[in-house]
């Protein structure tokens, strides 16, 4: 439905006409066309919808538009039958002015800038000529664009917020993905949105408004309740291609049991324009009748901005309240929400995920954008912490507030809706591109100088630290860096968020604490790797014949199948190209078949042995892989390189299991939620294709199949097949979406138990937090170990360390932690950093005031619920000089 656009095309202007408006004569036009619509839409069996069609045709036989004076005759009709009030028991519809704007979508960034400016300019002569308009606006990132460009504009927005007519909503940087970005990444959206109104406006939004996201995360709820917001207005739900949603005012239950109030327009757009049969439709298609009576109407061209024009608004009055009706008021999100709350009592609870049935493929479309935005999370990760620490143990060290506040606003801009998920032009996606690359560029430098100030003051030469960011102690191989450009294997240990000694020659030497990596390739060609931990066995092809888990001799791959096949799909969705996947593409399934022979030895043991094998995709692509086994490590890794030429075909990698359940286990942000393996009903059947963060588990009891990734989205388990979504090939509205080189890296983690007690969230971790080895000025790094943070219970992830926003001079540090299992965990956060106090905040890093930590012997007890995500203010005594 959505072509690529054509770079060539170009319009001519062929005539310009200066026109006289007649107000008189547009009112008639408007009252004519209302009580054609009422005629219309009440139908024949209706008495009022009679009394406006005789209404309509007797203006019709009294005006004459040759002369004008009959004008107010027939106006006079129209006035008596819209002055016919309805009865009490209306329900009442609220009209709010509203202009989507995509920050990027089929137009590149730039452009929004001026779509901003032309939509807001035209909504603000609308308030000046309406006192009782209401405009609601969201998206930090646009006001702040129209503030730099057009300031005069943003002032006079300003003036129209502080008469209550300029509303905005949503409290976040822009109306991101509701699926792909981490649970951080989301805290953030909100944390620049709220401060950015806050500073403008004089007011924190009391809305999440996102009303065009593709599927909505089930910790949703929390996030939004942790940044002051309980209300929430979508209505992207009304495009499930299966289901019709049960409710249009509803309370949400995530994850973790916060609630939130949700209300989607019955109407079933964002984009109304105050026609009679989008009213009617509010009502009639209202799946809450007689739990609520209220119900909103978003008016005003979107997507590509314009926003509501004065015959939207002349109609909406002359509805106002008519008998026959629902009742119209223009009205704010305040004034909709304190309604339906006051009426609430008869709502049902949607407990977990809103997932949309429809656009599944934007978890996988364009996948160097999804793989950017997982390296990007990572790297303002890792040198917010660094800059942390150094700022913790260096007086003279400057925590760069502004240069990440940059990068994360670039982060968050490329997380909108219609970028991250790929369903965006070329040209849109190139400049996220270059967005990703100065976050890498500018996020290195930083981690440079985080980590010499880390050990500034040592003399001697430059040397190697090993950096661990992750809140667990860990033992891994490491490639470090020898002189000319080489590598050279190491196994190395660095306790939590902390550093530890490049390990020396000689240290390298003694005995392996566990059994070294062989590696055996047979006459076949098959090539079994094994450390203790598990047993790999490659076919000759490079497919995974046997997984065996080696303390319980138990095998993880079905009987009579193969993991690691990769397979082929024609991917050619009825609607959106870029959007789509349907479900009959499972119909189109076609192993690849790689040769025999092409399996080779890579690195031999010890340390670490892999194998590598090329494979023939189809005569245009092709792929190379090497399987790698580290010593001590429970999974096996798959580095693979695709060259991908292709068109509407779709590659996934699949595994299937020893193990049945009916349910599996997905990665979401903070935390994780089951969906089936199974297809029983068409709730079921419509999640053939998922999203998930960086694990999936599929286990029964005293067993279990992990696989784990670094950049991928795209998921399912059907039956007992583990299946990761690898690349897409659509061609609009991006024709060249896709094709190239690619690199990503996925594992597979049998285990012992549930996944929980057998590490698969820290192992997922570890694959995407790799150990760093940074640059350091002196050799006391290199003697002495050191660990800032440490956590007394493996169910607790202490997920980020950063400088409070709101206090960058009083040496004060945010911790974000959230529990990971599922369970009620009393926990022990150990700190060697010199804490002065421990308060309790929320996600806006607003102190609680009951909330003060006491502090004993460097250590904080902090208690979790499922889930829970919780947020503590660290303020640190000063440095010694």
């Amino acid at each position: 439905m959505i072509a690529a656009p054509d770079p060539e095309k170009t319009f001519q202007l062929s005539r310009a006409e200066l026109a006289v408006f007649h107000r008189d004569v547009h009112k008639l036009l408007v009252d004519l066309e209302l009580l054609l619509g009422i005629a219309k839409g009440l139908g024949e069996n209706n008495q009022r919808s009679f009394q406006a069609l005789y209404t309509a045709n007797q203006m019709v036989n009294l005006c004459d538009p040759a002369q004008p004076q009959t004008f107010p005759v027939a106006q006079a009709l129209a006035c008596k039958f819209f002055s016919q009030r309805g009865g009490e028991s209306q329900h009442t519809i609220h009209a709010t002015g509203h202009c989507h704007i995509d920050t990027a979508w089929l137009w590149p960034f730039k452009e929004t800038v001026r779509k901003c400016a032309r939509s807001w300019a035209t909504a603000v002569q609308l308030m000046q000529q309406n006192t009782e308009f209401i405009f609601a606006c969201s998206q930090a990132q646009q006001l702040e664009w129209v503030k730099s460009r057009y300031p005069g504009l943003h002032a006079r927005l300003q003036e129209f917020a502080c008469r209550g007519q300029f509303v905005p909503v949503g409290g976040t940087w822009v109306e991101m993905d509701g699926n792909l970005p981490s649970g951080e990444a989301m805290v953030r959206q909100f944390l620049q949105g709220q401060n950015f109104f806050l500073q403008e406006f004089g007011k924190m939004c009391t809305e999440f408004w996102l009303p065009d996201t593709f599927g909505y995360s089930a910790q949703l709820p929390q996030i939004m309740r942790g940044c002051g917001i309980k209300r929430f207005l979508t209505q992207k739900l009304s495009w499930n291609l299966v289901n019709s949603f049960p409710h249009h005012t509803f309370f949400w239950e995530g994850l973790d049991g916060s609630q939130v109030l949700v209300h989607f327009p019955p109407g079933d757009s964002y984009g109304m324009q105050g026609n009679v049969d989008e009213v009617l439709k509010t009502v009639t298609n209202n799946r809450d009748k007689g739990r609520t009576n209220h119900s909103a109407f978003l008016f005003g061209f979107g997507d590509g901005g314009g926003g509501p024009t004065q015959t939207m608004l002349d109609r909406l009055k002359r509805l106002s309240n008519t008998d026959g009706l629902p009742r119209v008021q223009l009205s704010s999100p305040a004034q909709l929400f304190t309604a339906l709350e006051r009426d609430s009592g008869q709502l049902c609870t949607w407990v977990g995920e809103l997932f949309l049935e429809l656009h599944n493929g934007t978890y996988t479309t364009h996948a160097k954008l999804k793989r950017g935005n997982r390296e990007c999370e990572r790297i303002l990760h890792d040198v917010e912490l660094l800059s942390s620490l150094a700022l913790a143990r260096s007086a003279q060290f400057l925590y760069p507030a502004a240069q990440l506040q940059h990068l994360w606003r670039l982060l968050l801009l490329n997380q909108f809706h219609d970028v991250v998920t790929g369903s965006c032009i070329q040209l849109v996606a190139e400049e996220a591109m270059s967005h990703y690359e100065d976050i890498r560029s500018h996020g290195n430098t930083l981690l440079s100088t985080a980590a010499a100030a880390l050990c500034a003051g040592e003399p001697g030469p430059e040397g190697l630290l090993i950096v661990n960011t992750l809140p667990w102690k860990r033992t891994e191989v490491l490639a470090l860096p020898k002189p000319g450009g080489a590598h050279s294997l190491a196994l190395v240990t660095v306790p939590s968020m902390g550093y530890a000694p490049v390990p020396t020659p000689t240290s390298l030497q003694p005995l392996l604490p566990q059994q070294p990596v062989f590696v055996v390739q047979e006459t076949d060609g098959s090539v079994t790797l094994d450390n203790g931990i598990i047993r790999v066995k490659l076919d000759p092809t490079g497919r995974l014949m046997s997984l065996v888990l080696v303390v319980s001799g138990r095998e993880a791959i079905a009987e009579g199948a193969l993991g690691n096949q990769f397979v082929l799909f024609d991917d050619v969705p009825l609607y959106w190209d870029a959007w789509d996947v349907m479900d009959y593409h499972l119909e189109t399934r076609k192993p690849v078949m790689g040769q025999a022979g092409t399996l080779a030895v890579g690195t031999e043991g010890g340390l670490r042995g892999s194998a590598w094998f090329l494979l023939q995709i189809s005569p245009n692509s092709r792929l190379s892989q090497e399987v790698v086994l580290d010593v001590g490590c429970p999974y096996v890794r798959f580095h693979t390189e695709v060259h991908w030429h292709e068109a509407h075909k779709f590659l996934k990698v699949e595994f299937p299991a020893r193990v049945r359940n009916p349910q599996a286990t997905y990665e979401i942000q903070f935390g994780h939620l089951q969906r089936p393996t199974h297809y029983n009903t068409s709730w079921d059947w419509a999640r053939f294709e998922v999203w998930s963060h960086r694990w999936m588990d599929l286990s029964e009891y005293g067993f279990g199949l992990a696989l784990l990734n670094d950049c991928k989205y795209g998921a399912s388990v059907q039956g007992s097949i583990l299946s990761l979504s690898l690349l897409r090939a659509p061609k609009a509205p991006d024709a060249s979406a896709d094709m190239g080189r690619h690199e990503f890296t996925y594992a597979l983690m049998p285990h012992k138990g549930s996944f929980q007690d057998a590490g698969v969230i820290h192992a997922a971790y570890d694959l995407n937090f790799p150990l760093l080895a940074l640059p350091a000025p002196g050799p006391a790094p290199a003697t002495t170990t050191w660990s800032a943070f440490s956590l007394s219970s493996s169910a607790v992830v202490l997920e980020t360390v950063k400088q409070a926003e709101s206090m960058p001079q009083n040496r004060t540090l945010v911790l974000r932690l959230y529990e990971a299992h599922g369970s009620h965990v009393d926990c022990w956060l150990h700190t060697s950093l010199p804490v002065q106090e421990a308060i309790l905040c929320n996600l806006l890093e607003q102190p609680d005031p009951a909330g003060h930590l006491l502090l004993r012997d460097s250590r904080l007890k902090l208690t979790f619920s499922p889930f829970q995500v919780r947020s503590l203010l660290l303020v640190l005594h000063p440095p010694p000089n």
